[in-house]
């Protein structure tokens, strides 16, 4: 072909970059051609990447995003989840989305940042925050350090602080310290009412195998628990002991009531609702 013979002339000795420009500049129809939409799609994904580079410098974001952009496949998707998408869709998801991604990007941040509060301020909300980042990390011992730090004067016997240090006792499995300071936390704050607590102490009355209180509590908690965790564990707990139709009732009304119930609540609640009919099958 003239056209190619043309090319030919005009191409460097190079062998590779020869090749190369013929593979781009196949006519249709050529075999080569297919490989066009590769090199349109890399072109824009080079151009994608450059737009969002260009946006964390024009909005002063944390420059770190420009290296996180240059992973290929992952960086982009990110830094969109993270920075514009919440800018697009504002509120409580975009905060959920941002929240999420932040964490999946650098998963120590917010125990950083919390560390931080602590060492400047000293105060009880920053040292409940260092503990809550350390509880999800499941370093219960360095929680329990940080809460007792806490329970210090007029905060000895706050209700907010005794209920995360009994979560990380009972994280730690340690039952009868987290007993002795959930009991601690009702004896001093008898207006305090937390399902959250008398969920923690129903568990961990189970756990130290004292079974008919654990029984008495959970039928005390399970009705009004905003949730399906504190009926799921009560029927589990009555078919350990062996009360096989109180059992399924208890199921069988959760797992109706689910049904009845907004798709937000099942979504939610997915993980126990999930384990109540794996129960009942």
């Amino acid at each position: 072909m003239q056209a190619g013979g043309r090319a030919g002339r005009l191409l460097p000795r190079t062998p590779s970059l020869r090749f190369s420009l013929q593979w781009a500049i196949a006519p249709d129809g050529d075999a080569h051609s297919k490989v066009r939409p590769l090199f349109q799609g890399s072109i824009l994904l080079l151009l994608i990447d450059a737009a969002l580079i260009a946006h964390v410098i024009k909005t002063g974001r944390n420059q770190l995003w420009i290296w996180a952009i240059l992973v290929p496949g992952v960086g982009a998707v990110a830094y969109f989840a993270a920075e514009v998408l919440p800018e697009l869709f504002s509120g409580r998801t975009g905060r959920r989305a941002t929240a999420g991604v932040r964490r999946m990007i650098d998963p120590n941040r917010d125990l950083r940042r919390a560390s931080a509060e602590v060492e400047i301020s000293g105060n009880v909300d920053a040292r409940r925050r260092l503990g809550e980042e350390l509880y999800e990390r499941n370093q219960y011992d360095e929680a329990i350090e940080v809460y007792r730090s806490g329970l210090k004067g007029i905060f000895e016997y706050d209700p907010t602080l005794l209920l995360s240090l009994a979560r990380a006792q009972f994280g730690k499995q340690d039952y009868a310290a987290a007993r002795a300071t959930l009991e601690l936390l009702a004896q001093h704050n008898p207006d305090f009412k937390s399902a959250d607590a008398k969920l923690l102490y129903a568990r961990t009355l189970e756990s130290q195998d004292s079974l008919d209180e654990a029984e008495r509590e959970y039928a005390m908690v399970a009705p009004g628990y905003p949730g399906a965790e504190a009926r799921l564990r009560y029927g589990l707990l009555l078919k350990r002991r062996g009360k096989l139709p109180e059992a399924h009732r208890v199921l069988k009304d959760l797992l109706d009531g689910a049904r009845l119930g907004p798709a937000h609540y099942r979504r939610a609640q997915a993980e126990w609702l999930d384990r109540a009919r794996r129960e009942m099958s």
